[in-house]
Parts: C-alpha cells; sequence; structure tokens
C-alpha cells in the first residue's frame, strides 16, 4: 500500500473576507473529494483572507496509481481560476 500527499499553499484571488475564503476552499475541497475521493483538508493560513495551504492524502495499491491520482488532483486546483498556485509539494510512503 501507498500513501500519497499533497500540499499547495494557494493565493485565493479577489477575497476581501474569511468568509468569502472559506466558501472558495469548501468548493475547492469538496470537488477533490467527490471527483478523486481524496482526503482534503485546510492546513495553513487560517487567518489570511487572499492566502490558504491545503494538503490531500490518496491511499492507493501501487505508487503508479497515487501519482495519476495527485497528478489529476493537481491539474484540477490548477486550473481553478479563484485560486493560484505559489508552491506545492508531494510526499508517498
Amino acid at each position: 500500500m501507498v500513501i500519497g500527499v499533497i500540499g499547495w499553499e494557494l493565493e485565493v484571488i479577489g477575497c476581501q473576507s474569511l468568509k468569502e475564503k472559506r466558501s472558495v476552499l469548501k468548493s475547492l475541497k469538496a470537488r477533490l473529494h467527490d471527483r478523486f475521493n481524496i482526503s482534503v483538508a485546510e492546513t495553513g493560513h487560517h487567518d489570511l483572507w487572499q492566502r490558504a495551504e491545503l494538503t490531500a492524502c490518496v491511499a492507493a495499491g501501487e505508487r503508479r496509481h497515487a501519482e495519476a491520482v495527485l497528478d489529476s488532483a493537481d491539474r484540477l486546483v490548477s486550473s481553478d481560476p479563484r485560486t493560484r498556485i505559489i508552491d506545492s509539494y508531494r510526499t508517498f510512503y
């Protein structure tokens, strides 16, 4: 079994409040979970309006499958017009 973890540091574009930011992140987290069946959590920058850190995790039988799921999740996040990826990382266990 392989566990893949991906994290993104994001700029949340145009948010004027924490409530707006939470709305954007809630939508993004739900799409990631629904489409790829991965666990997603906000893991940093909780008090900043236009910054966020999301971390997602997938468990798979093979590393190749975990990499494919994380690649697809990364494409979804990078295609969201409400966010911009500042930095990202991946780890496999």
